[in-house]
């Protein structure tokens, strides 16, 4: 016993390292480009270093009301995750898993932060060789150019915000959803290999995708398709969500699922850590107008409007069809309509968001039971369930509602626009799943996935952290 106990300790211990020298390698790799980028805004004229903002602005101009909302909601997204999600998330697992659950949303926190510094936010937003209406290269990608975040100082202003600020945001964006992730995976997957996998994909995933949605001119779903996605439907939801399902199938199921009862061992923290998403989230979706204005207001109205139909439409149905309404369920119907609402919150009105919560509450219900059920993988805390399938439903759904003839603020065809935010749903899908898939598997050789069944049945609290949640 002591013995098998050794071997696993020094197995980790391995893990780590190699997790600790991949880490190194990309940093060190990262030095010359970085010599590079810092050198760059010194041969390029005035115009065009303007030209690689992220920002699509006329002129940029600090506004200090735009910047004291916008310090505000970048506070309230970090808040979605820690300790929003981590608290949503950690109370739905069972005992000897909770601390687990909490470190995977603090460890992403640290980790996603330093690499969006070090090189997602280039990635991301960074705009050079991308052409208005061209598809390019960096229609999917954004260049190396502010690598480190070269350029970018006190006196520099993206719109009407200072450009720190906007970093800090996006940087929240980037945070919470591989943390989305952990919840498909949740109980069972190696803290080495969630970091490992969550660092690659938050690079190779989530920041082209980012860069394809809000880059501005050039971008592909931004510009060449036309989609809308104002807080990301795409970028976050469906991504995450796709991301989940992969690896939910690709780890396996938790022991004894379907045979054994698997509670979640506090809903009261998860109603906490839903209470706090909800609000958390009005800093997500209002604060993706990056300004103090009247989008913003309308922003705040419908996600609230979306979030309370979808939560009382989820309670409704489940006391229609089990008796009983929980609180399980009102709670999950609420995030799920915090997720649909989130594409469309920037251009839909009122009724657009009566309908989305309505149509969301119902279908992440279906989704996060009877198809799961059917299909038979163990998406732990649904988060395919409710953030891929919500994320589709509010995604499609923005292409009616954002009509103005339906209440919305865009002078579109409704047709053309479904069909523009099919195609960015299909090609979401496409990259997220292939992608995710790919790096989960060469994980899987460096590290492993999944822990031992021994270290599962004891709990990831004691056998990855050597920590209990409660000393009672």
């Amino acid at each position: 016993m002591q013995q098998r106990c050794a071997s696993r300790t020094a197995k980790k211990q391995f893990d780590y390292m190699r997790i600790a020298t991949l880490i190194l390698i990309l940093l060190m790799c990262s030095v010359p480009v970085l010599v590079l980028a810092q050198e760059t805004p010194t041969e390029q004229s005035g115009e065009a270093a303007v030209e690689e903002t992220p920002a699509d602005a006329e002129e940029a101009t600090l506004n200090s009301g735009d910047t004291a909302w916008m310090l505000t909601a970048t506070a309230l997204v970090l808040f979605m995750t820690i300790p929003g999600l981590a608290l949503f998330y950690g109370g739905l697992v069972r005992v000897q898993n909770v601390l687990s659950v909490l470190m995977q949303c603090f460890a992403l926190t640290g980790l996603i932060s330093i690499l969006w510094i070090v090189i997602g936010y280039s990635l991301a937003f960074n705009t050079a060789g991308m052409e208005a209406g061209k598809i390019t290269f960096n229609s999917f990608v954004g260049g190396v150019g502010t690598f480190f975040l070269a350029g970018i100082g006190v006196d520099t202003v993206s719109g009407t915000i200072p450009e720190t600020v906007f970093v800090v945001f996006q940087m929240t964006f980037a945070i919470i959803t591989p943390a989305l992730i952990a919840g498909a995976f949740a109980e069972r997957m190696k803290f080495s290999a969630m970091l490992l996998f969550s660092a690659i994909w938050s690079l190779i995933v989530y920041a082209p995708l980012c860069h394809m949605a809000w880059s501005g001119k050039g971008s592909l779903f931004g510009d060449i398709i036309g989609a809308i996605d104002f807080a990301g439907g795409n970028v976050v939801h469906i991504n995450a969500g796709i991301a989940a399902l992969v690896a939910a199938i690709l780890v396996g199921k938790r022991l004894g699922y379907q045979t054994t009862a698997m509670p979640p061992h506090s809903l009261t923290i998860t109603v906490v850590g839903a209470s706090m998403l909800w609000v958390g989230w009005f800093g997500f979706n209002a604060g993706s107008e990056l300004a103090a204005d009247g989008v913003a207001g309308m922003a705040m109205l419908v996600t609230q409007v979306s979030t309370a139909t979808a939560a009382i439409t989820w309670m409704f149905i489940e006391w229609v069809k089990h008796g009983k309404p929980s609180v399980l369920g009102i709670v999950t119907g609420a995030v799920g309509g915090l997720v649909a609402i989130t594409p469309a919150s920037g251009t839909v009105g009122p009724i657009g968001a009566l309908v989305i919560g309505f149509v969301s509450g119902a279908v992440c219900f279906w989704g996060a039971t009877s198809l799961k059920s059917k299909l038979g993988y163990d998406d732990s805390l649904d988060a395919f369930g409710v953030h891929g399938i919500g994320g589709i439903v509010g995604a499609l759904l923005t292409g009616i509602f954002s009509a103005t003839v339906l209440g919305g603020s865009e002078d579109i065809m409704i047709g053309s626009q479904l069909w523009a935010q099919f195609l960015s749903i299909v090609i979401t899908i496409v990259w997220s799943g292939v992608l995710s898939f790919i790096i989960l598997k060469i994980v899987d050789a460096i590290v492993g996935l999944r822990v031992e069944e021994d270290d599962e049945r004891m709990g990831l609290d004691l056998s990855q952290h050597n920590e209990r949640g409660y000393n009672l």
